[in-house]
């Protein structure tokens, strides 16, 4: 009887050899360790979010949920690094859901759909510490809409506390701490492709400049642009390389910071039409765009997922 039901059990599935079986269960082995490698693609705004979840420091999005009867927000990150939180009926009954969380697992959309979920449902004045477990709906199931229109960016985390909340020691305490790790950063209201973000981390500013082009194609037009010596943003800056994460290529140049973050919405959107460009050409790279791209690819770096 043991040895009939292993014999069973070791069948291929219908129109599959033994070999074509274990590679295929192989492959989605490594599928479920990967996760969900690119989360918000079925979102017009997944640029914005996957700044907002890797590095924008304290921006606050509404966002419309399916069902929910309370105002629900996308934010960067909450006291305590909690997942999500609703605030009490006296103080609005709003709710914040995190993108910058303490736990995340690899699927940062089914993260999110959990989250969103506890905000629609959860009771006044309540907390998630993680939305790790558990059931996860499709997130186009639940986020409907979100406003980019009225997001909003903040230099300090004063909107952590609620009007009317008694701001003891240890509120102030904990303000003051989490505004002092705080960099300056403002979203670039520049007409291009994706979502450009200026962040000045102290003695040189950056752009970083998300992409929503599939890997390939952009960086080969990448390397067009930078073999044609055309992929600097002007005087006093220097293209730095990119990093990936989300499933998205990030560009980031530095920046001179004593000029201000919307001087550089017109030499942004002039790089956009040489980038954009560059995508259109179906000609194959040259000796010289080759090694420009194999320069890019050799200092990418990977941000966790």
């Amino acid at each position: 009887m043991g040895k009939k039901s292993r014999k069973k059990n070791n069948q291929a599935p219908e129109g599959m050899s033994r070999r074509q079986a274990k590679l295929a269960a192989r492959a989605a082995e490594r599928a479920a360790l990967l996760g969900n490698p690119r989360p918000f693609k079925d979102f017009d705004e997944e640029a914005d979010i996957v700044a907002v979840r890797e590095f924008a420091p304290a921006v606050v999005i509404p966002v419309t949920v399916a069902d929910a009867e309370r105002d629900i927000k996308l934010c960067t990150v909450l006291p305590g690094g909690v997942a999500a939180l609703t605030r009490a009926a006296d103080q609005g009954n709003e709710a914040f859901v995190a993108l910058q969380t303490q736990a995340r697992t690899n699927d940062g959309a089914a993260d999110l759909s959990r989250a969103l979920a506890w905000a629609r449902d959860a009771e006044p004045g309540q907390q998630l510490s993680s939305a790790t477990d558990g059931e996860a709906a499709p997130l186009t199931d639940v986020l409907t809409a979100v406003d980019l229109d009225n997001l909003e960016v903040h230099q300090d985390f004063e909107w952590w506390i609620p009007k009317g909340i008694e701001r003891t020691p240890m509120i102030e305490q904990n303000l003051a701490v989490a505004n002092d790790a705080i960099l300056p950063s403002y979203r670039l209201d520049a007409k291009v492709a994706g979502a450009v973000w200026w962040i000045d981390p102290g003695e040189r500013a950056h752009i970083r400049w998300v992409r929503r082009e599939d890997e390939k194609p952009l960086l080969d037009a990448l390397a067009r642009v930078h073999a044609a010596d055309n992929l600097s943003l002007g005087e006093g800056t220097k293209f730095a390389g990119v990093f990936r994460t989300d499933g998205l290529l990030v560009p980031v140049w530095d920046l001179d910071n004593t000029k201000p973050h919307d001087h550089w919405i017109a030499a942004v959107e002039e790089a956009d039409k040489r980038i954009a460009e560059a995508l259109a050409s179906e000609e194959p790279l040259t000796a010289e765009e080759r090694k420009s791209r194999e320069t890019i690819v050799s200092r990418q770096v990977t941000i966790r997922n």
